[in-house]
């Protein structure tokens, strides 16, 4: 419900801000290995299997990411509104 509520708020408010020159766009990532997985996001045991279940076999950087970010702020992404970016290992997008 969580994923589907994030979706539908992008999609509406990209299309009631677009008139103001507003974008909206979301990202939508699958495992990404951060500082909060051993500190508490996952239990001990299931460290190692954290995000083997994705086609790469591995869970993400956070450095993988920060290209969709850099292109979300720059003005060579200006008319993408309303769309959501997944990187998701290859396992499918939002």
């Amino acid at each position: 419900m969580t994923k589907a509520g994030i979706m539908n708020l992008t999609k509406s408010l990209a299309k009631q801000l677009a008139p103001q020159g507003i974008r909206v766009n979301a990202v939508a990532p699958g495992p990404i290995w951060t500082p909060l997985q051993p500190g508490g996001g996952q239990l001990p045991e299931k460290l190692p299997q954290f995000g083997g279940d994705t086609p790469m076999g591995r869970p993400g950087q956070p450095a993988e990411l920060a290209s969709i970010y850099v292109l979300l702020a720059s003005n060579e992404d200006s008319y993408t509104s309303g769309a959501i970016y997944g990187a998701t290992g290859a396992r499918g997008g939002p």
